[in-house]
């Protein structure tokens, strides 16, 4: 059966998303985005409150143009206590899509379609996207062995294909992807587009610091690793000096705490918490603030750059 390609799926011009990123995508971004002919997509927690999340998506409605489009990223899990608030405000203001990540999102599904809006689900393997496919997905993010912050361990092409093969759904690949030759390998194996975030870092738009611009420009593929201690399920970051400090095991307590049953879902569910939130600042905790986020297509980042040209290195 064929799969409608993304560009169909979001009225945009090239088959690329701008994935969600926490601390780093923001409104400047996504409009550059829209304007260059892809869609764009921010965390939803990225902002504090209901009312700047709602300020964010009338901000964007006001920019969007033709070819463009944007949406917002949920943690539909129990460690995001905005969950149904952020929810609320999606569908009342009816973004273009939602993607969802780390739990079931079932009831985003429901409530998004009564207002008309897609919903994308994070997957890294089969058995979750035959669930959400169930639910009534709109498509899958393909999370693959070679994406930024919490990958998946299959590589592109095994995901892509058993996806394609075993479910209805239109596949788009996280992961891998830093110029043309990326992409087309991947419409190649049989994604419908693809979402790309570590090439972004390094946007003159984006909502980060100099520091770790800079860092996706001077560090490489080599250089990411996968620390434990942001939320306790691997995530890949940049092994810089203070990682390699603090170390990317978690703790003996943690890894005893994880192996009892009933703890171990709230032990995560904790250390989500504190490794989000900004505002945590304990000497002996690792945040984002000094901890960067990347993935290995970094390799590609030689220069901080903006984003229509990191847009149009990858789509033309």
């Amino acid at each position: 059966m064929l799969k409608p390609a993304l560009t169909a799926l979001l009225n945009i011009s090239h088959p690329l998303i701008m994935a969600p990123m926490f601390l780093v995508s923001n409104t400047k971004m996504v409009i550059e985005g829209m304007n260059a002919g892809v869609a764009g997509c921010i965390p939803a927690l990225n902002y504090r409150t209901i009312e700047e999340l709602r300020a964010s998506v009338h901000e964007l409605k006001n920019a969007k143009v033709p070819g463009g489009s944007f949406g917002y990223n949920l943690i539909v899990n129990k460690s995001n206590i905005k969950y149904k608030d952020q929810l609320a405000v999606l569908c009342e203001e009816k973004v273009d899509f939602i993607i969802t990540s780390l739990g079931s999102p079932e009831e985003t599904i429901r409530q998004a379609h009564k207002a008309g809006i897609k919903v994308f689900c994070d997957v890294t393997d089969l058995a979750f996207a035959k669930k959400v496919e169930s639910l009534g997905a709109d498509a899958l993010i393909a999370v693959n062995n070679e994406a930024g912050g919490h990958r998946g361990n299959l590589s592109a092409e095994q995901l892509i294909k058993e996806l394609n093969e075993n479910t209805l759904l239109p596949v788009i690949s996280a992961g891998g992807v830093s110029n043309k030759t990326s992409l087309d390998k991947m419409l190649s194996y049989g994604a419908v587009g693809v979402s790309v975030g570590s090439p972004f870092i390094a946007s003159f738009e984006s909502g980060v610091s100099q520091e770790y611009k800079q860092a996706c420009v001077d560090f490489g593929a080599k250089d990411i690793v996968l620390t434990e201690k942001i939320s306790g399920t691997p995530c890949t970051v940049i092994n810089t000096a203070y990682v390699q400090k603090v170390g990317t095991k978690q703790s003996w307590i943690e890894r005893t705490l994880n192996k009892n049953k009933t703890l171990k879902k709230w032990v995560k569910m904790i250390r989500y918490m504190i490794g989000s939130n900004v505002v945590t600042k304990a000497a002996t905790e690792v945040t984002y603030k000094t901890v960067w986020v990347a993935g290995p297509t970094i390799e590609d980042t030689t220069a901080i750059t903006s984003v229509k040209s990191i847009v149009a290195k990858i789509c033309l």
